[in-house]
């Protein structure tokens, strides 16, 4: 058989099959292969919907929340932290300092941010249990802790002096956001039995509300250096405090995942 009739005849069958699957079209008005053999031109298609061809803006999502940053190598730093493997910078770092306004004896000095946290404190104790609270010791000088520092080796021996007393250039105090406080009725002062007393117990529970810590706590010394201390407070402002109480650490150590700093290493 000639191949282009049997091409019309592939063809034809083709069309014949087509038509059992889509039903009844409509007459072709265009010739068939038999009639005009030279290729007719594609049709071109009509254009079907399409989606605009402007791009959907797809919503950003949200960002999430930056982690809370802290300072804490910088000795002006409300968070700086001092540790027996941490030395202040500069080691004779001085703040500025202001009267602290609940001092037991009227000589003590903080810096200002913690002057008015002190201020918020004693209002929210007195409010709460009746009782507000005394600082006795604040601010210490490099001078001034060298000859505390020194007192303690001078009694006690230098392995004892460093469980209870830093070494100059090693210690909150001299930062002026550490304290050391007592509640009004002066119970148990410098007494781990402050703990026990209804102001140790409020600090111990809410002191974080106004951006202090209990800085040494109980059977931590393995972490901090130093022995319990119920009445050493420190402020770090209430962003590092909350988050610390949120996240149940109980050093700063352990929430800034700092080495540990038993001793002066």
């Amino acid at each position: 058989m000639p191949r282009y009739s049997r091409r019309a005849v592939l063809t034809a069958a083709a069309v014949l099959a087509l038509s059992a699957c889509a039903g009844d079209p409509e007459p072709s008005t265009s010739p068939s292969p038999s009639d005009d053999p030279s290729p007719s031109p594609s049709p071109t298609p009509s254009p079907s919907a399409t989606p605009s061809a402007t791009p959907t803006s797809t919503p950003e999502p949200t960002p999430e929340p930056a982690p809370l940053e802290w300072d804490i190598d910088s000795g002006g730093s409300l968070q700086v932290i001092v540790n027996k493997r941490r030395p202040l910078n500069p080691p004779d770092y001085a703040p500025q300092l202001v009267a602290v306004s609940i001092a037991q004896d009227g000589d003590e000095l903080v810096r200002p941010e913690v002057d008015a946290a002190l201020v918020a404190l004693d209002q929210a104790q007195r409010a709460a249990i009746g009782e507000g609270v005394f600082v006795f010791s604040s601010y210490r000088s490099y001078a001034t802790q060298t000859t505390i520092y020194q007192g303690f080796v001078n009694q006690y021996g230098q392995a004892e002096a460093d469980t209870t007393s830093a070494r100059p250039g090693h210690s909150e105090h001299q930062t002026g956001l550490a304290v050391d406080v007592v509640g009004t009725s002066g119970v148990a002062r410098l007494s781990v039995a402050f703990a026990s007393t209804p102001s140790g117990q409020w600090l111990a529970a809410n002191a974080w509300q106004h951006g202090f810590v209990v800085r040494y706590p109980n059977g931590l010394e393995g972490i901090t250096g130093y022995e319990y201390e119920p009445w050493h407070l420190r402020f770090v402002g209430v962003e590092l405090a909350t988050a610390m109480t949120q996240a149940g650490a109980a050093t700063l150590e352990e929430y800034l995942a700092l080495p540990a700093a038993p001793d002066y290493g």
